[in-house]
């Protein structure tokens, strides 16, 4: 197990132990704003602009790890300065350098003149601010990360470290950006907070930028600056703890699917491996013998004549579906990993670059941006070029790939939610009815899936309605300029959406589940569930007792208890370990265990 896994598994462990005392009594409103854990602070990161991974970006966004730049890193941001400077120098063209950006991009303009600070935009009303301080400073760690890859400025490069290091977190705003480069959303306010403008928070504490910084010990910029860093950070960030929190969505997915076999005493023909090399779709293959593994050491394989030949399809096939949405959450964090470890920059320093590495270099007009080399660049020679980087696809794809996976899993957990509640006298899938085995007494003190029954459907039909793809937009923004939109941040934000209603889904279809492993236990008290259920069901009956008076009960509804154990609890607490997940095409990826 590496010694990532662990220490989210003791984080777990801790969150497991608080949830039931944090749950005792009534739910507290939640809090407008959602500051951080900042347990990761001893810990240091550094940034290389080439493998940052969404671990890592958890460990700095929501723990607080500390980060520092490499001195490759430090060496290629100063390299591409010095080709940007000598290129101006050369009297070539060069967007935003000695020509003005957008609309502006053919207007001359004065080489050295500082940009100009943006003032913070005012909230409120149609710019709600981001009430989450992960997602604020998982903005500015892209941002920070891609920095080496571009032009950016020294000042700039550690002011974004500061800000992370010291827990400066800027006021931001959800609404603002079309997906085609972040700027007004919350670039304009990171940077007004560099400045000494605007709101920000210190530690979790809201005060004004020019308090904060002086309480840091930082001086403001008090001229415009030279930044080069993500154009996209704020869907990338969106996106990058979409990655995160699906995962866990989807291991908690498997694991109560699990629960849900052993509950209906289902047959589990489907998964055994000689039917699954018949069929060899890798991460369907890998999602059965996942399941299968958790399943081990379960009655389930043990013979029973009133067992039936086949379950339901969303109980028989629900690996499939599971196993199609790794596959979308596989792709998506390729696509994640690719976009935050390289740029989207524009313009772009290719340092070193010759006319003689390939055809076009040599072409005339390719050698309008050749860059011959002087004293600014330190007798280094490149090309400085206009492009089309900040384009965020094909992330912004794989965003809603994955939202739709998901969606099309949940409707087969809904489904087998449905199907252990058959009121026929033969009750057909579950082969027994609890009255069938329970006293009369046990019926009235067990927590059965008695509160309005309607509420899974219900979420059910917020994710179908969330799963919908947006049609692609055009905008004839800045004059014509930036005429197409990727809408990153509806996409990202209803991905997002769509993996907590999946929790809350998966809520119900524990509290179900277990609700039915005791009933199992009661019809015959020999059976065994398996390690990993077997924990699962231990640790959620201390939030939810079986047997209990229901007058003594919490009067937090079921569902939300539920919900807040599958939320909090990382589904690697039961099921550390599993086979080994499939390796992808993507050049980020990587083959590794879950864990």
């Amino acid at each position: 197990m590496s010694g990532q896994s662990v220490v989210l598994i003791r984080r777990a462990a801790g969150a497991l132990a608080l949830v039931s005392a944090a749950l005792v009594g009534s739910v507290a409103a939640a809090s407008d704003y959602h500051p951080i854990s900042p347990d990761a602070e001893g810990e240091v990161i550094t940034l290389t602009g080439h493998d940052l991974t969404i671990e890592q970006l958890i460990e700095i966004a929501r723990h607080g790890a500390h980060v520092r730049y490499s001195e490759e890193a430090l060496q290629r941001a100063s390299d591409a300065r010095g080709l940007r400077d000598e290129a101006g120098a050369e009297n070539i063209p060069v967007y935003g350098l000695n020509r003005g950006a957008g609309a502006l991009r053919e207007v001359k303009k004065a080489v050295g003149k500082p940009e100009t600070l943006v003032p913070p935009l005012p909230g409120g009303g149609a710019l709600p601010e981001i009430p989450d301080e992960d997602l604020v400073r998982a903005v500015l760690l892209i941002g920070a990360n891609t920095a080496p890859l571009g032009a950016s400025a020294p000042e700039y490069m550690q002011m974004l470290l500061d800000f992370l290091n010291q827990r400066i977190t800027p006021v931001a705003y959800t609404r603002g950006t079309l997906g085609e480069a972040d700027f007004p959303a919350v670039a304009n306010n990171i940077q007004a907070a560099m400045s000494g403008k605007g709101e920000v928070y210190y530690k979790g504490v809201r005060m004004k930028a020019t308090d904060a910084l002086v309480q840091a010990g930082l001086k403001p910029f008090t001229s415009g600056f030279f930044s080069a860093s993500a154009e996209n950070a704020y869907g990338d960030a969106r996106a990058a703890l979409l990655v995160a929190d699906g995962r866990r969505a989807l291991e908690w997915v498997d694991l109560i699917y699990a629960l849900d076999k052993i509950a209906m005493n289902s047959s589990i023909t489907p998964m055994v491996t000689p039917v699954q090399a018949q069929r060899p779709f890798k991460w369907v293959n890998w999602d059965a013998s996942r399941v299968m593994d958790m399943l081990r050491g379960s009655y389930l394989f043990e013979a029973d004549p009133r067992r039936v030949l086949q379950d339901p399809e969303s109980m028989r096939a629900s690996y499939i579906r599971q196993a199609s949405a790794w596959q979308a959450w596989a792709a998506l964090r390729d696509s994640v990993l690719l976009q935050i470890n390289s740029s989207d920059l524009n313009p772009m320093m290719i340092v070193g670059a010759s006319p003689t590495d390939s055809w076009e270099l040599a072409t005339p007009q390719m050698m309008r941006y050749y860059v011959k080399g002087g004293a600014l660049s330190h007798g280094q020679h490149g090309y400085v070029f206009s492009t089309a980087n900040w384009d965020p696809y094909p992330m912004v794809n794989e965003v809603e790939a994955f939202t739709n996976a998901l969606a099309n899993m949940d409707i087969a957990v809904a489904q087998r939610i449905e199907r252990f509640t058959d009121r026929s006298p033969t009750a057909f899938f579950t082969g027994i009815k609890p009255a069938d085995v329970l006293t009369p007494e046990q019926l009235k003190d067990s927590p059965a899936l008695s509160e309005p029954f309607w509420v899974f459907m219900d979420i059910w039909q917020e994710i179908q309605s969330l799963s919908q793809s947006l049609p692609p937009e055009g905008i004839a923004a800045d004059v014509g300029v930036a005429d197409i939109a990727s809408l990153s941040r509806l996409k990202t934000t209803r991905g997002q959406q769509v993996v907590d209603l999946t929790l809350q889904l998966l809520g119900y279809d524990l509290w179900n589940a277990t609700y039915w492993m005791d009933v199992r236990k009661a019809q015959d008290s020999s059976r065994a569930f398996g390690t990993a259920p077997t924990a699962v069901w231990t640790a959620f009956r201390k939030i939810l007792p079986w047997q209990q008076d229901p007058e003594a009960r919490s009067d937090i509804p079921y569902g939300i208890l539920a919900y807040h154990f599958v939320s909090t609890t990382p589904a690697t607490v039961f099921y550390p370990t599993g086979p080994e997940m499939p390796t992808t095409d993507g050049q980020m990826s990587h083959a590794a265990a879950i864990h």
